[in-house]
């Protein structure tokens, strides 16, 4: 049997399931599988696949007739790569009736142009651009811009020497679905001509090979941080969207709120729901409480039809950036493979990285280097957080420690008297913190507390060395403190100071 797997053509044998073809999968995540029909109607249709040889894409057409023409056995067969360079990639020739005007137009990465070598219409190409550039391909009054890529981007950048396009065919809609499933189940059987969508990958905002702009570069790490894991849970769906919202609520900054059109990737800036990531499945209005942050290159197929409670897989181009928690030995290994340079702060030595300049993946790419700062392993304190018993408390601690961003939080050291080490996190005044998972008899040593509403002390975090059946571990009474967690490293608590900055490491 012929499979189509992520826009690549697979043949696997009679009686194949979903497991055969995707050995190792993660089947806590969901896949796309479409049928093979005929779909009625099709004339209607304006989105269509191209099957290439460099990996699949769909373009979005201007109009019908477009997709039509493009269908033609005569056009399919004659689809070679004829040309290429840094700007474009042409795929013909062909005879079309296009009229072409001696003009240089503006083009936009992943436009699809319809245009002609020499001024001669039996000679028309279909031309990919790469990059914004400005140019005559031969085109029609207007530019002749035919569609846009609105998945497979990455596959323009692929194009090579002997590529073609195998095979054009219509997009199944988001609203025809009897054709359609999504599936987790590795025995599901395969059939002959299935198309099988297994994973999300996203071009982030602002990064290409040719050049990066850092305009969305803090709103563009918050997207980074949100897939790290490779996963996208779709937590709410709509006709227009799916969103994850596992990081809600996080303030991020609003910096590109352009239009939302299919594929389109943002996140929630304002509202209850900040810090929500989106998915679009169609064009929607721009809104000033988002801000885009991506473009969906491979899956969108998959987006359409998952609903919620599905967790799909997800790859971001480029991979964060982010050395925070590693050895310093471990960030050289990082920095050499992504091509950039690492200034440490200390020479030698068995350290750590707390900190990164500059911040973001964008930023650090741009620059082609990264300064780190560094503490000694001393300094970094391994500690345990219960989602389970405190999960407000657990979570703010989190936020204002920094460790919902990195795997290194930090906070300062007001306090030592005796068995109680107090800490002062910087919290906002309208963040509440209501009792939650308060003790009882009596609270053991080493145990990690916040204090809550209920007293004046409220955001103060402590630990105590000592087991006490009165106070919590921020000397408060067990009415006013939240158990968050417990200490590991008991033995580097005799070594701080007050006044310093404490270095936490979260232990899952």
């Amino acid at each position: 049997m012929e499979i189509h797997l992520d826009g690549k053509r697979v043949e696997v044998p009679e009686g194949s399931s979903l497991g055969d073809l995707l050995l190792g999968w993660d089947w806590q995540c969901s896949v796309a599988i479409i049928r093979p029909r005929v779909e009625e109607g099709a004339a209607e249709s304006a989105e269509i696949r191209l099957t290439t040889t460099a990996g699949g894409l769909v373009i979005e057409t201007s109009d019908p007739a477009v997709a039509s023409r493009l269908l033609q056995p005569e056009i399919t067969g004659r689809l070679r790569l004829h040309w290429q360079d840094r700007y474009a990639a042409a795929f013909g020739p062909f005879k079309s009736d296009i009229r072409p005007v001696r003009e240089p137009w503006h083009y936009e990465r992943g436009d699809v142009i319809l245009g002609c070598g020499g001024y001669d219409p039996s000679r028309s190409y279909l031309i990919f651009a790469r990059i914004r550039h400005v140019a005559d391909h031969g085109a029609p009054r207007g530019g002749g811009v035919v569609g846009r890529v609105v998945t497979g981007r990455g596959v323009i950048d692929r194009f090579g020497e002997g590529d073609q396009i195998t095979a054009v065919e219509r997009v199944l809609q988001s609203t025809d679905r009897s054709h359609a499933i999504i599936t987790h189940d590795a025995g599901f059987p395969l059939e002959d001509g299935m198309q099988v969508i297994s994973y999300l990958e996203v071009d982030v905002q602002g990064f290409s090979k040719e050049e990066i702009d850092t305009t969305a570069a803090r709103s563009v790490e918050y997207f980074l941080l949100s897939v790290q894991d490779g996963r996208f849970r779709v937590d709410r769906s709509s006709s227009t969207y799916i969103s994850d919202t596992h990081l809600v609520p996080t303030a991020v900054p609003a910096e590109l709120p352009r239009s939302r059109l299919e594929g389109t990737v943002t996140v929630r800036t304002s509202g209850k729901s900040r810090g929500s990531v989106y998915i679009y499945t169609q064009g929607v209005s721009p809104s000033p409480a988002h801000t885009v942050v991506g473009q969906v290159a491979h899956g969108i197929e998959l987006a359409r039809f998952a609903g919620e409670g599905d967790i799909l897989a997800i790859r971001a181009e480029p991979e964060r950036f982010d050395l925070i928690g590693l050895a310093v030995d471990e960030a050289k290994e990082v920095a050499e493979r992504r091509g950039i340079s690492l200034i440490t702060d200390v020479a030698g030595g068995d350290r750590v990285v707390v900190g990164q300049t500059p911040e973001t993946t964008l930023e650090v790419l741009a620059a082609g280097e990264v300064s780190v700062r560094t503490e000694p392993p001393e300094r970094v304190i391994a500690i345990t957080l219960d989602d389970e018993a405190a999960p407000r408390s657990v979570r703010i601690f989190r936020e204002v420690t920094g460790l919902k961003h990195h795997a290194i939080g930090k906070m300062p050291l007001i306090f030592i008297f005796e068995d109680v080490y107090l800490f002062k996190p910087k919290i906002e005044k309208s963040v509440g913190i209501i009792p939650e998972n308060t003790p009882t008899d009596e609270v053991p040593a080493f145990i990690l507390a916040m204090t809550n509403d209920s007293r004046r002390g409220v955001g103060m975090v402590g630990v105590r060395t000592v087991v006490s059946t009165e106070f919590g571990p921020t000397s408060e009474p067990f009415t006013g403190t939240n158990i968050i967690g417990k200490v590991l490293d008991t033995e580097k608590l005799a070594g701080l100071r007050e006044g310093s900055t404490v270095y936490v490491r979260e232990v899952k």
